[in-house]
């Protein structure tokens, strides 16, 4: 499922990021890839507040709509 539709506060699974190469380059960066554990913090109208590591990140609704989650 996209992570704008994933519950809050329950730690997930990236299974994949269904965006252009240089997205995905950023997001990996970012700590955001296939297989890392991220954490929803908040999701309001499509956009949605992650932990990743140690920090927090906000995506914007169609990034977070790329982003696939178990």
């Amino acid at each position: 499922m996209p992570i704008a539709f994933a519950p809050s506060n329950t730690e997930l699974t990236v299974r994949s990021v269904l965006a252009e190469e240089k997205t995905k380059k950023h997001l990996r960066e970012m700590g955001i890839a296939a297989g890392g554990k991220i954490t929803i913090l908040s999701s309001s109208g499509g956009s949605v507040i992650v932990a990743v590591k140690e920090g927090r990140l906000c995506l914007d609704k169609s990034v977070a709509n790329k982003i696939i989650v178990a």
